[in-house]
C-alpha cells in the first residue's frame, strides 16, 4: 500500500511528460541546425568540384569524389609537417599555460596574499587597454629575437587574464580550511599547491586547458607576423594561405605538390582541409566534457 501510494506520488502527470516531449523535440531540433553546417562541409568535401561550382552545396554529394583528399594527401608531407607544428605548439603552449594561470590563480585568491585585490586590477586592467601590434612585435622581433621560432607562437598565449581570473574564481571553491590544515601539518607552499589545489581542481583545470588549447589550434595570426619559414607554418596558417590566396595554390599545382597534371579542386578543398584541421579537436570534446560544463558553472557563479 505504501509502495503504491509513493509511486503515484513520483508518477509524473500528463502536462510534465507533454513538456518533456517537447523539450526533446526543440533540442533535437536545435541539435539538428547546429549539425547541418558541419554535414555541408562534409558533403562539400566528398563533392566533385564542378557541381559544387554550378549547383553548390548538396547535403549529399552527388556525384561522389575523393579528388579533394587525394590533393591534400599528395602534399602531405607539408600538411604532415604543419600537423607536427601545430601539435607540438598546442601540446607545450597549453601545458605552460595551465601552469602559469593556475599558479597565478591560485596565490591571487590566498587569505594571506594582502595585495592580492591590487594586482588583479592589474590582470583586469589589461583587458581593457593594451600596447597594440606594433609595440608587441617589436618586443618579439626586436628585443627577443624571435623571428621564425616556434616561441613567437608560445609565448603570446601563456598568459590570459580572463583564464587567470576564472582559474582564481574557481579555486576559491576550494575550503581554505583544507590549506590552513596542510600547512598546520608543515606543508610547504609549493606541496599544498602540486597535492591539493591541482587534483581539486581537475574541472576548473579541464576548462581552461581546452580553451587555452583552442586557441593554440586555431591560431594562424602571429604566424602570420612572426613565420617566415614554410617549414615552421602551422596547420592553421597553411590553410589560411591555401584558402586566402588561390595563385598559391596553382603554384602548388604547376609545382607537383597537391596535383600533378591536373585542376586543383579549390572550392571542395576547401571544406576537406576544414575536415582534416578540425578532426583532432573535436575528438578531445567526449573526454572532457563533464570537467567542462562542472567548470563553468563553478567559475561563473563564485565570484
Amino acid at each position: 500500500m505504501i509502495h503504491a501510494i509513493h509511486a503515484n506520488r513520483i508518477r509524473p502527470d500528463k502536462g510534465s511528460r507533454s513538456f518533456s516531449i517537447l523539450g526533446y523535440i526543440v533540442m533535437a531540433a536545435i541539435t539538428l541546425i547546429c549539425l547541418l553546417p558541419f554535414w555541408l562541409m562534409v558533403s562539400g568535401s566528398l563533392s566533385d568540384e564542378t557541381t559544387v561550382l554550378t549547383e553548390g552545396f548538396k547535403l549529399w554529394p552527388n556525384p561522389f569524389s575523393l579528388d579533394a583528399y587525394r590533393a591534400i594527401f599528395q602534399g602531405w608531407d607539408k600538411i604532415a609537417s604543419a600537423y607536427g607544428i601545430t601539435m607540438l605548439v598546442t601540446l607545450v603552449g597549453t601545458f605552460i599555460a595551465l601552469l602559469i594561470t593556475s599558479m597565478t590563480g591560485y596565490v591571487l585568491q590566498r587569505q594571506d596574499f594582502a595585495p592580492r585585490n591590487k594586482v588583479s586590477f592589474f590582470f583586469y586592467f589589461t583587458t581593457l587597454f593594451s600596447g597594440g601590434v606594433i609595440p608587441t612585435y617589436i618586443l618579439i622581433v626586436n628585443y627577443l629575437n624571435l623571428k621564425d621560432n616556434l616561441l613567437a607562437l608560445i609565448l603570446p598565449g601563456m598568459l590570459t587574464p580572463w583564464f587567470i581570473m576564472l582559474m582564481r574564481n574557481f579555486i576559491k571553491s576550494i575550503p581554505f580550511t583544507i590549506i590552513e590544515a596542510a600547512k598546520i601539518d608543515g606543508a610547504g607552499d609549493w606541496r599544498i599547491y602540486m597535492h591539493i589545489v591541482l587534483p581539486l581542481s581537475k574541472a576548473g583545470l579541464a576548462t581552461i586547458g581546452l580553451f587555452i588549447a583552442l586557441n593554440y589550434w586555431n591560431d594562424w595570426y602571429h604566424a602570420s607576423l612572426y613565420i617566415n619559414s614554410e617549414a615552421l607554418y602551422p596547420l592553421q596558417y597553411l590553410l589560411y594561405r591555401m584558402l586566402s590566396n588561390a595563385e598559391y595554390m596553382k603554384q602548388a599545382a604547376a609545382a607537383g605538390v597537391f596535383l600533378e597534371g591536373a585542376a586543383m579542386p579549390t572550392e571542395t578543398l576547401k571544406m576537406a582541409t576544414a575536415i582534416v584541421v578540425t578532426g583532432p579537436i573535436l575528438l578531445l570534446y567526449p573526454f572532457i566534457q563533464r570537467y567542462f560544463v562542472k567548470g563553468i558553472m563553478i567559475g561563473g557563479v563564485k565570484g
